[in-house]
């Protein structure tokens, strides 16, 4: 029934400091930004007069994601621990693990330790966080 995944939404408190990590830092391309008000995106959302800013992004292999900065409707932000219910981490490819857990690093971005050889060899893994909150899995295939 499920022809593909599409995308993944991902709930931003500032556009920009987002815009930063996900296009300067991991390399995603802005396709599409848009604001969106009215009926449609009321009911789809389910939400009352909501306002919005949508910017679809691709990675080099033309995966997506989608920031989405609500302007109606502001949450606070929490800082989700990755067993809760839920969706908990968006995992990304690349191609040297160590190189960019080290230029991440001295870009100030936050991590969980340094890359790990998973049990059956298979890959490096590590997990760092976006600006928002996301738990970002990095994996280096071997």
């Amino acid at each position: 029934m499920i022809k593909d995944i599409r995308h993944t939404g991902i709930v931003v408190i500032d556009l920009e400091e987002s815009l930063h990590f996900y296009r300067d830092l991991l390399g995603f391309q802005i396709v599409k930004q848009m604001e969106e008000a009215g009926d449609h995106i009321d009911n789809i959302s389910s939400l009352r007069n909501v306002k919005v800013t949508t910017v679809k992004m691709t990675s080099p292999s033309g995966q997506m994601i989608e920031l989405l900065k609500y302007h109606s409707h502001p949450a606070e932000q929490k800082t989700r621990e990755i067993c809760e219910i839920g969706i908990s981490h968006i995992a990304f490819t690349v191609d040297d693990l160590d190189i960019e857990y080290e230029r991440l690093k001295d870009k100030g971005v936050q991590f969980n330790s340094p890359p790990q050889l998973s049990p059956d060899g298979y890959a490096k893994v590590t997990f760092c966080r976006a600006t928002e909150g996301t738990l970002i899995e990095l994996v280096e295939v071997l």
